[in-house]
């Protein structure tokens, strides 16, 4: 199963829509993952036109608690592995706070996952910690908060069990 990651996209604050390039950038893929800060719902009916969405509810969601789509946090099995979508996964700061990885998992996730996708900060990442897969698609619209250039989607592979991820640079 392939999955499109996207979180952060901050419409219509930030940019007017989705441009074409973010959407183009998830063609392809058999389901999509919002991990937050949405702000209106049209963006994820752009992103239903691609492919099945769920999304977590941002800081910013303000409004779209009953949107069926969008949950605090969702939890689904694919090939085995569950992956745990929210949108804030304050990794790895909790560790310098003092508290155990496991801990967190069940603070923020009600237990623990094999994949973590999460958002907020608008900084992509890929990072392993104790087996355990955190990806971070970044802001396709503000990345690393600033406006006016191009940002990051991800894609997340699940094939026999295994996963794999990768950020992708839009162009514009």
């Amino acid at each position: 199963m392939r999955i499109g990651l996207i979180s952060d996209t901050h419409v219509p604050s930030v940019v007017r829509s989705l441009r074409r390039e973010i959407t183009d950038a998830l063609r392809g893929v058999d389901m999509i993952f919002h991990a937050g800060d949405i702000y209106v719902p049209e963006v994820l009916d752009v992103l239903e036109g691609i492919a099945p969405v769920l999304a977590a509810l941002g800081n910013g969601d303000v409004g779209l608690e009953n949107d069926r789509r969008i949950l605090p946090v969702h939890l689904l099995e694919v090939e085995g592995l569950l992956i745990g979508l929210t949108h804030a996964f304050e990794y790895p700061d909790f560790l310098a706070w003092g508290y155990t990885f496991d801990h967190m998992m069940q603070r923020m996730l009600g237990g623990p996952v094999d994949i973590v996708v999460c958002g907020d900060t608008h900084v992509e990442s890929i990072q392993w910690h104790e087996n355990v897969l955190i990806v971070n698609p970044g802001s396709p619209t503000a990345p690393h908060n600033l406006i006016d250039r191009p940002g990051t989607v991800g894609i997340l592979d699940i094939k026999d069990g295994k996963a794999t991820a990768e950020i992708v640079q839009l162009r514009w």
